[in-house]
């Protein structure tokens, strides 16, 4: 009798090992600062001055405004952290409107952000561009060829830096991160123990509700500006499946950097208040540039340096949750295969990267494409009624569905609401041919998604060319038995 083979239970475990997935590498502070530093960017720094405008400089409702659009951020993020820790999936929106509400509405959600979301990169790009190289040139402007070459330079090398280290994306996150916070807290700190003993200072917000009261529709506004400037807030759910142990930090996460912005940002803005004048704040072209001449001349040159770092470190969360984006789609078959697929050595979704990058760059060259995004502004609430909607219809459908964490089920009636409200209102209010062009364009992916998707339409050079790429790139198809080196 021949021996049969024996069962080696560590031969399981290895063979578990050099699976290709994403790794769980991120952890409750990386979070943190991937949330903090996708909502941060220049705005605070250079025009917080929308909310005051739309406001008629009356303080107290402006304060009021930053408040309440930061707790609605919240209630979207309790939302996500629902989702986030119920189907802990790359992919954010994406994932849960798939799950939720089906694959042609989460593929109309994915061909909007291939357009979008780039488009956004390349604007952060440009902006960092003018702010890194303005010192430079004085009160002239710098040449607009060096601007696009040094944007392209960040960006590629931020898509090369996402495209090789999980570990080493999340560092720069990080330290950048806490830059920016304390630039952030020189000015909080800064305006109120320096000048706030001022009685013309103070008078601003004794008196803070005396001045004229906007009717809704500037209310309404400058609602509009204050949620802009609290974007981001979703990102976390994009990075769910790199999250160590997801149903405890996504929430302890989102619980955290949300409120934390909420404070800074009030604090940023009291400090401003208390040094300007509210009709000073709204002329004013970059607010912490002002504010900074008239507190600390000598050393004014801190605040343009800390807003090129506040956009270098959004710019970084921004590719980051965009190569997640690519990977997701791809997997679930609404992008080419290969964007799929990971390094073999490093477990990142390198080709996803390069995918979402080069897109990127391509709107850098004739920036001007970069002004057309503008008008999808509305896509990205839309996108954010559908996926608290996928949340109510997963609570009926899904019952049974493991929730470590679950939000209160009126908030996401509520963000469903609000998001049919500041989808609806600037079309409604101010009505322009560009809205009719970004809806065409949402509804264009249908010219993709019935031949490609739902008919399956397949070439077969494709694959040729998809076999010599992966060779090229050294990546394999997730989740496939492999000799990596992955750690």
């Amino acid at each position: 009798m021949g021996k049969g083979k024996s069962h080696d239970p560590k031969d399981g475990k290895r063979k578990e090992k050099a699976k290709m997935h994403l790794k769980r590498n991120i952890g409750y502070v990386d979070g943190v600062s991937f949330i903090i530093g996708s909502i941060v960017g220049a705005g605070i720094f250079v025009s917080p001055t929308g909310v005051l405008k739309h406001s008629l400089l009356n303080v107290g409702v402006a304060l009021t405004i930053w408040t309440a659009s930061g707790l609605v951020s919240l209630m979207g993020s309790l939302c996500y952290a629902e989702l986030g820790t119920a189907l802990p999936f790359s992919g954010g929106e994406y994932s849960h409107i798939k799950r939720g509400l089906g694959s042609l509405p989460a593929f109309v959600f994915i061909w909007t952000s291939t357009f979008t979301k780039p488009a956004s990169n390349a604007a952060r790009a440009l902006l960092f561009a003018e702010y890194a190289t303005q010192p430079f040139y004085g009160i002239c402007p710098a040449p607009e060829v060096l601007k696009k070459c040094l944007a392209l330079a960040v960006l590629w090398s931020l898509g090369i830096l996402n495209g090789c280290s999980v570990k080493m994306a999340a560092w720069v996150q990080t330290v950048f991160t806490l830059l920016k916070m304390m630039a952030l807290s020189v000015i909080a700190i800064g305006g109120i123990v320096l000048v706030g003993g001022r009685k013309e200072s103070l008078a601003r917000f004794e008196d803070a509700f005396s001045s004229e009261i906007p009717n809704a529709s500037q209310i309404a506004e400058a609602f509009f500006q204050g949620l802009y400037a609290y974007g981001g807030w979703w990102s976390l759910n994009y990075m769910a499946e790199e999250m160590k142990n997801p149903s405890r930090n996504i929430p302890l996460t989102v619980m955290t950097a949300v409120p934390a912005v909420i404070v800074f940002y009030l604090l940023v803005n009291i400090s401003y208040l208390t040094v300007l004048t509210p009709k000073e704040i709204v002329s004013s072209v970059a607010v912490a540039v002002t504010w900074a001449d008239r507190v600390i001349p000598s050393v004014a040159w801190i605040i343009p340096l800390s807003v090129a770092v506040s956009i270098f470190g959004a710019l970084n969360s921004s590719m980051f949750t965009l190569g997640r984006l690519s990977y997701a789609g791809s997997q679930s078959g609404h992008l080419p295969v290969l964007i799929s697929m990971l390094n073999v050595h490093s477990c990142t979704p390198a080709p996803a990267m390069i995918f979402s990058t080069t897109i990127a760059s391509i709107f850098i060259i004739p920036s001007d494409l970069i002004t057309l995004t503008n008008y999808f502004g509305f896509s990205a609430w839309l996108m954010i009624g559908l996926t608290c909607a996928s949340l109510i219809v997963l609570r009926y459908r899904e019952p049974h569905l493991h929730r470590p964490y679950k939000v209160f089920l009126p908030v996401p009636f509520v963000m469903v609401a609000m998001s049919s409200f500041l989808v609806l209102a600037p079309i409604v209010w101010s009505p322009n041919l560009q809205y009719v062009y970004a809806f065409l364009f949402m509804l264009g992916s249908l010219i993709v998604y019935l031949p490609f998707i739902h008919f399956k339409l397949h070439f077969p050079f494709l694959d040729k060319i998809t076999c010599h790429l992966q060779l090229l790139l050294e990546v394999s198809p997730a989740d496939e038995s492999t000799e990596s080196k992955c750690e």
